[in-house]
């Protein structure tokens, strides 16, 4: 994990098993100052996916994850629930393009 000088904290993560696939989620609930964003990057970085979480302004979390589809599947599903202190109440599934992305950030 490498924090850069655009304060962005990285972890290498992708490694893919088949076609690359992209999506983004938008997580609701009980989902900041729970550590939702470091739970995120560090299961990302085990189950070999890229992308990004951030804090949005609204209460949510935005998560866009990239991989092989097994893996994207996982981790959506790990998303439901979140980390032990998380209250997830709903998490929106969206389609996005493949970026190449190889590491997962955490974005402030």
């Amino acid at each position: 994990m490498a924090r850069h000088r655009d304060g962005v904290t990285r972890r290498r993560a992708a490694r893919h098993n088949g076609p690359v696939i992209r999506k983004q989620a938008i997580i609701r609930g009980e989902v900041q100052g729970v550590g939702f964003r470091f739970h995120t990057q560090a299961t990302a970085a085990r189950l070999g996916a890229a992308g990004f979480v951030r804090n949005l302004r609204d209460g949510s979390v935005e998560v866009e994850v990239e991989a092989d589809e097994r893996t994207v599947e996982r981790m959506i599903d790990w998303l439901r629930s979140g980390p032990t202190w998380a209250t997830v109440h709903s998490v929106d599934v969206t389609d996005r393009e493949p970026t190449g992305e190889r590491e997962f950030s955490i974005l402030q």
